[in-house]
């Protein structure tokens, strides 16, 4: 693989962004699949990236290994197999452009159903028709969305913001989550093509970046109010996905 100093920068910058979402902000990892599509079509930047986001999950599980919720992602095991399975399909399909607006617009869609329970309460959440569907909605969505494009971030930190659980244990609950699902894909990114001999020569190049991003991630979190995570979560959310729609 020739690469030059561009993309090695931008490579370089997305992986300090994958640390720092692993330990830090979930949802700003969506940028750094933004940065890889600006040197890389959006298919080949999901197989360089997935190496990548494997390595900046063992460093969060490890860090973060005792704040776990497990109840909360066993429920969500059967319906997240069923979102990589249709992804893997989708991808075979689906051009740049369409992926890129897939997951912006999957993103957005879940950040309003976040707002609408948190206007509408406990309630919407807890009874009714809305409760039954909504494991299945947010584990199915964020399936697809990690397999058409490592974008599940927004899914998941919707999910996890819906629990209410403290930051440490929402950054804990989410890398255990993401590290098995990641694992997971990796097969179905091999088979399609999208992990190759150069894109893990690439990926190995970036470690370092990723260990620097995870420790400022580690740090900024210890000094963040409960209640800024959340308006940071969600706002880095919209934004991302907002940059796949319209850039």
């Amino acid at each position: 693989m020739q690469l030059d100093g561009l993309e090695l920068a931008i490579g370089a910058a997305a992986a300090l962004m994958i640390g720092f979402s692993k330990t830090g902000i979930p949802s700003s990892g969506i940028f750094a699949v933004t940065l890889m599509a600006m040197v890389f079509s959006a298919k080949d930047s999901v197989g360089i990236i997935l190496p990548m986001l494997i390595f900046g999950d063992i460093v969060a599980v490890a860090y973060y290994r005792r704040k776990v919720v497990w109840k909360y992602l066993v429920v969500l095991v059967p319906w997240v197999l069923a979102g990589v399975v249709a992804g893997y399909f989708f991808l075979a399909v689906v051009n740049n452009h369409q992926l890129k607006l897939t997951i912006g617009w999957l993103v957005l869609a879940l950040i309003g159903l976040h707002l609408v329970r948190e206007r509408f309460g406990v309630k919407f959440a807890d009874q009714g028709p809305a409760a039954s569907l909504m494991n299945p909605v947010l584990g199915g969505t964020a399936g697809f969305a990690t397999m058409i494009g490592n974008a599940a971030g927004g899914v998941m930190s919707i999910y996890l913001l819906a629990k209410k659980l403290p930051k440490e244990v929402f950054v804990g609950t989410g890398a255990w989550f993401f590290f098995l699902v990641n694992l997971l894909k990796v097969p179905f990114s091999v088979q399609l093509g999208m992990i190759t001999r150069d894109s893990l020569l690439f990926s190995a190049l970036m470690i370092v970046p990723i260990l620097i991003g995870a420790w400022i991630g580690i740090r900024v979190l210890a000094k963040l109010p409960d209640r800024w995570f959340q308006y940071c979560v969600l706002a880095l959310s919209a934004a991302g996905a907002l940059k796949l729609i319209f850039f």
